[in-house]
């Protein structure tokens, strides 16, 4: 009986022994699991991360293309009128010589007229 009695002892720690290395075995895949799991979201993080950089740096370089477009813009409207305004100006003062010549010959033909007489 006291031999029965050692080999179910025996037989007892045997199975727990081997419970318990199963039961560890078995945390230890669920934190291997678990670490996995946490390093493709962390990869997933930086990818996003990365995305959203470019995505600012993108849209940072179209909006200074777009001020530049405008400035640029905005310069030659402004040639266009000084341009335009230096034409007008230049038409104007044109026409006031040649109506002033158109006096002067006016007064020409006058005196030469009365010269006559």
């Amino acid at each position: 009986m006291k031999t029965k009695l050692i080999v179910l002892l025996a037989a007892s720690v045997l199975a727990l022994s081997a419970c318990t290395k199963s039961e560890s075995d078995q945390a230890a895949n669920d934190a291997a699991a678990t670490a996995d799991q946490a390093a493709a979201q962390a990869d997933q993080a930086a990818t996003a991360a990365t995305d959203s950089a470019v995505a600012a740096t993108d849209s940072a370089a179209a909006a200074a293309d777009s001020a530049a477009a405008s400035v640029t813009d905005a310069a030659n409207t402004a040639e266009n009128a000084v341009q335009g305004a230096a034409a007008t100006s230049a038409d104007a003062v044109a026409d006031a010589a040649q109506a002033t010549a158109d006096k002067a010959a006016e007064a020409a033909d006058k005196a030469e007229a009365a010269a006559k007489k």
